[in-house]
């Protein structure tokens, strides 16, 4: 499901609630490493780097783990399974199959995608904070390009069955 809006929201600091600390070595020439402990982000550096390269660093595998780290922790538990096969049930008689669904947090200028050869569904992470009713209507819409992998009037006829999926639409656009 496309983002159609632009999104005017300020950009905030990726690692906000972390505090940065650099290890600094003579030895190490060519690598750059970095961990979150707790919350600190530990980053090793070689010495003679600029503390604007540092900061660029940090941000730059912060950001990386930071996002592997939410990846991990929105599909740790198979919710998002279960209730896509509910909608499934619900919405397509049980009748669609697919082969992996989960979030992901390299989408952001669409809400979910689907690849139909592959029967995979990616949900852009920002979806997981959205109300479960919004939730559900990216899911259906996913779920229908399964059955019709365009936006034929088909397909709004499939995925027009979830009740809100105008009123998401709305909500998505806003």
């Amino acid at each position: 499901m496309a983002n159609s809006g632009k999104g005017g929201s300020e950009a905030k600091d990726p690692l906000e609630g972390l505090v940065v600390e650099f290890v600094r070595s003579a030895r190490r020439r060519r690598t750059i490493t970095a961990r979150v402990r707790g919350n600190r982000l530990i980053v090793q550096v070689p010495t003679g780097l600029s503390a604007t390269e540092e900061q660029q660093w940090a941000e730059r595998l912060g950001t990386r783990i930071l996002r592997a780290q939410r990846r991990r922790d929105l599909n740790d538990e198979r919710e998002l399974q279960a209730r896509a096969q509910e909608l499934n049930r619900t919405y397509f008689g049980g009748r669609l199959r697919f082969a992996d669904i989960r979030y992901v947090t390299n989408q952001q200028g669409r809400f979910g995608s689907c690849t139909p050869a592959r029967g995979t569904i990616r949900i852009s992470d920002r979806v997981a904070t959205m109300p479960a009713w919004v939730r559900d209507a990216v899911l259906v819409h996913e779920l229908a390009h399964l059955e019709e992998p365009n936006h034929s009037p088909r397909f709004w006829q499939l995925a027009n069955a979830y009740p809100l999926m105008e009123r998401a639409r709305g909500y998505l656009m806003a």
